[in-house]
């Protein structure tokens, strides 16, 4: 198939290079001239505007928005709705939140342009494993999209069957959800389960790190090997995970993780899903805690660790130790 892909970050400019290896046909633009004579380098077309972009498309046209969630990809959904006619597919494929797709599908439709959300999950590795996809829009649309997901997708990759199911796309790395926005829900919860994953790793790292704590018993103290528990813990364990896999490798090439901070931002998802949980009175405190965490690992002190030090010396006459004390 033919696409237009805009957005030639590390994401972006990976998954025109799947596609193309896959046989399909690419036009690319980015604010960045570098990064589509890059891609011109293994035979994309490249351009330099969303117009041009799309006046070298055949109709129907298909164009993949890969830029960052928010205005930018607000205001390109705009330009494209201009220059886009019915029959055409905008794809949003960044981490959007899902009410602004079912917003903006319903601002494309009286032109008669179709829009669908792909939720997609691979990071910086896409190219070599692949990318599942969760899509959201009118089935039609994504059965007629479907040889680019299935390109972007992992394919099988030698994961088992679930004894019990029958075979979808799903056993293949992409789904149709639902209707518009679904796709981004979806995408979103994956998210939220993924802070929580993170938090729970960092924190039982955490406590092995500090096992050998002056503060506890000579008896029970032990210096633990970190790097060898996460290695060892990929192989047939029940907490095994590519998170894990990753964690593993951050601990081989330097067990004291010196080069981070532990300054932890979070891109938004995992406060949308906590909010989808209070709309749908669904409690969720560790997906919750998880990102409290984030915030927390951003601030050295806050004005409750104060609060919490002046209650204590008042009811209890505790003093505030020392930092480190």
């Amino acid at each position: 198939m033919q696409i237009g892909m805009i957005g030639l970050g590390r994401m972006g400019s990976n998954m025109v290079r799947r596609l193309t290896n896959g046989g399909h046909s690419c036009v690319v633009f980015d604010l960045d001239a570098a990064r589509v004579k890059e891609l011109e380098g293994i035979g994309a077309r490249g351009t330099s505007s969303a117009a041009e972009l799309v006046r070298a498309l055949d109709k129907p046209r298909a164009v993949w928005i890969m830029v960052p969630a928010g205005n930018p990809t607000e205001q390109m959904v705009r330009t494209l709705a201009e220059h886009l006619e019915a029959g055409d597919t905008i794809i949003d494929g960044g981490n959007s939140y899902f009410k602004h797709d079912v917003r903006r599908a319903a601002m494309v439709a009286p032109k008669g342009i179709d829009y669908v959300d792909a939720g997609t999950s691979g990071g910086v590795w896409g190219l070599d494993r692949g990318y599942c996809l969760m899509v959201g829009g009118k089935r039609e649309v994504f059965q007629r999209l479907e040889p680019i997901f299935r390109t972007l997708a992992p394919g099988e990759g030698g994961i088992p069957d679930t004894p019990g199911r029958k075979p979808t796309t799903a056993e293949l790395g992409y789904i149709h959800c639902g209707p518009v926005g679904s796709g981004h829900f979806v995408k979103m919860i994956h998210n939220g389960i993924e802070y929580g994953v993170m938090q729970a790793y960092g924190e039982g790292f955490d406590i092995l790190k500090n096992a050998g704590s002056s503060n506890l018993a000579p008896e029970c103290r032990y210096e633990l090997n970190m790097a060898e528990i996460a290695e060892v813990w990929r192989r047939g364990s029940v907490i095994s995970s590519w998170l894990l896999d990753l964690a593993s490798m951050a601990l081989a090439e330097d067990p004291s993780l010196g080069n981070f901070t532990g300054f932890v931002q979070d891109s938004g998802e995992g406060r949308w899903t906590i909010q989808a949980g209070i709309e749908e009175a669904v409690p969720s405190p560790v997906l919750a805690a998880s990102l409290y965490a984030r915030f927390r690992s951003r601030q050295e002190h806050t004005f409750a660790d104060k609060m919490l030090s002046a209650m204590r010396y008042k009811f209890g006459g505790h003093v505030e130790q020392p930092t480190g004390g």
